[in-house]
C-alpha cells in the first residue's frame, strides 16, 4: 500500500532457496532490505478508534504564486534533504508538469500538515512543488533553474527558461489554481499520520519513514541522516541500504527507539507512532544523551560486523554462503543487544562462532515470525529481543568457559 515491492531469491543458485519479499527503490529496481509482512495480510488496520471531531481538514484553492510566496517567506517545510537521491524527478518529469500547467491541466491535490507557527509541512506533492518553483523561482528552493526538455505537445518551448516565456504565459503559471487540503494544527499527531497514510496513493507512495520526516522536522531529522551515512553502519550491512527511501533512516530510528525504550516497556498498539514518540523523544535529547546515543550506536554496528561477518542483520541458515536480504526487525534485536553489552562481553562474543547457534534460532517458527509478520506487535518485540539476548548470554557462557574464565 504505501511502498513498491517485488520478490527476490535471497540466495540465488541455491537449490532450496526460499524467496523473500523485498522492498524496492523509486525506479523499481529491488533493494537488499526484507519487506515486512503484517499480520495476517491486515494492511493499515487502525488499533485505536478515532474521533471524527479530532480530524480537521481545510481544503483550499490557492495559485501558484501564493504557494511560491510562502516558499518565499519560509512558511513552507519542503523537509530538507527529503527523497535527496534517486527520488528526485529528473528534469524530463518535472518539464511535463510544467507542461501540464500551461496547458491548462490541473495537476493532484497537495497535501499539507499545519504547524504551530502556521506554516505548512508538506507531505504530498513535495516534487511537483519543488519542480514549479525550480521553473518559476529556483531561488526559493536553492535549485538550478529549470530549462524545459522532453515536451510531449509543446515542442517549440524546448529548452526554454520561465523568463523567455511571454508575458502572458508567465502571468498563466502564477495565477494557475491548485488544491492544498491542510491538516489543522490541533489535529493529534497518531490521526495526522494515519490520515497521511491512507491519502498516500500516488505514483510514487511515500513510506513511513518518509512521512515521519516529513511531519517531524528538528534534530532528529539530521541525527538519523548522519548516523546511517557513518562508515560504520555503511559496513555493517554490506554497504547494501539503498537510502532513496530512507530505509536506513528507519533502521537507524528502530535502534535509538529501543535504547531510549526497553522492549519490555514497549506497548501494545500502533509500531509507526511508537517511532514517530522516538524521533520527538530525540528531538528533547541534551548533548550528552545524543553522544551517548551516537557511541552505542556505532559501538553496536563494528560488533555485529565483527561477530556475523556479511550475515549481520540478516536470516542465515546452516552452511549457507550468500547473503539473504537485511531484515530489520533482525536489525533492532541484534544492534540494541550488543549496545547493551559492555567491551569485555563484546570481545568475547568477536572469539566466538555465533553463526551455528543463530542458525538454530533461527528454526525456531515463533523467532523466525517475530522478525517477519506483524513485527509490531509487543509480544514479537519481546520474543525477538529476548531470544537474541539469550542467544548471546549463552555464547557468552560458553566463551568463558573455554577462556577458562
Amino acid at each position: 500500500m504505501y511502498e513498491r515491492y517485488q520478490d527476490a531469491a535471497a540466495d540465488a543458485g541455491e537449490p532450496e532457496s526460499p524467496l523473500f519479499s523485498v522492498e524496492v527503490t523509486t525506479d523499481g529496481r529491488p533493494t537488499d532490505i526484507e519487506r515486512e509482512e503484517a499480520e495476517d495480510v491486515v494492511i493499515e488496520q487502525i488499533t485505536s478508534p478515532f474521533d471524527p471531531e479530532h480530524i480537521d481538514i481545510d481544503t483550499r484553492t490557492t495559485t501558484v504564486d501564493l504557494l511560491l510566496s510562502r516558499l518565499r517567506n519560509e512558511m513552507i517545510d519542503l523537509a530538507p534533504d527529503f527523497q535527496r537521491k534517486a527520488g528526485i524527478w529528473t528534469d524530463g518529469k518535472q518539464s511535463r508538469l510544467i507542461e501540464s500547467l500551461l496547458l491548462r491541466i490541473p495537476i493532484p491535490s497537495f497535501y499539507a500538515a499545519e504547524k504551530k507557527d502556521g506554516s505548512w509541512a508538506i507531505v504530498d506533492g513535495i516534487q511537483r512543488l519543488t519542480s514549479i518553483a525550480r521553473f518559476v523561482e529556483p531561488e526559493a528552493v536553492g535549485a538550478d533553474p529549470l530549462k524545459l526538455t522532453g515536451l510531449e505537445y509543446l515542442r517549440n518551448f524546448e529548452d526554454t527558461g520561465f523568463a523567455n516565456l511571454s508575458g502572458k504565459l508567465q502571468i498563466r503559471l502564477r495565477e494557475t489554481e491548485v488544491v492544498v487540503h491542510v491538516i489543522r494544527r490541533g489535529t493529534p499527531e497518531p490521526v495526522m499520520f494515519n490520515v497521511f497514510a491512507r491519502i498516500n496513493t500516488g505514483g510514487e507512495p511515500l513510506t513511513r519513514q518518509e512521512i515521519r520526516h516529513a511531519l517531524i522536522s528538528g534534530r532528529a531529522r539530521t541525527l538519523l541522516a548522519e548516523l546511517a551515512e557513518t562508515e560504520e553502519f555503511r559496513r555493517a550491512t554490506g554497504y547494501s541500504v539503498v537510502g532513496d527511501r530512507m530505509a536506513d533512516r528507519e533502521m537507524v530510528l528502530r535502534f535509538l527507539a529501543f535504547r531510549m525504550t526497553s522492549p519490555h516497556a514497549y506497548k501494545p498498539g500502533d509500531f509507526d507512532a511508537f517511532l514517530a514518540e522516538a524521533m520527538h523523544q530525540v528531538n528533547r535529547l541534551d548533548s550528552a544523551e545524543e553522544n551517548r546515543l551516537r557511541t552505542e550506536f556505532l559501538t553496536a554496528m563494528l560488533a555485529a560486523e565483527e561477530i556475523f561477518g556479511h550475515h549481520a542483520f540478516r536470516k542465515y541458515r546452516r552452511n549457507q554462503q550468500r547473503k539473504s536480504p537485511i531484515n530489520k526487525a533482525l536489525f533492532e534485536a541484534v544492534a540494541v543487544n550488543l549496545a547493551s553489552l559492555g567491551d569485555d562481553d563484546r570481545e568475547v562474543l568477536r572469539q566466538t562462532d555465533l553463526l551455528d547457534a543463530f542458525a538454530e534460532l533461527m528454526e525456531d517458527v515463533e523467532f523466525e515470525r517475530a522478525i517477519s509478520v506483524g513485527t509490531g506487535d509487543a509480544r514479537k518485540v519481546r520474543k525477538r529481543f529476548d531470544a537474541v539476548k539469550d542467544l548471546l548470554e549463552t555464547a557468552l557462557s560458553r566463551g568463558r568457559i573455554g577462556a577458562g574464565q
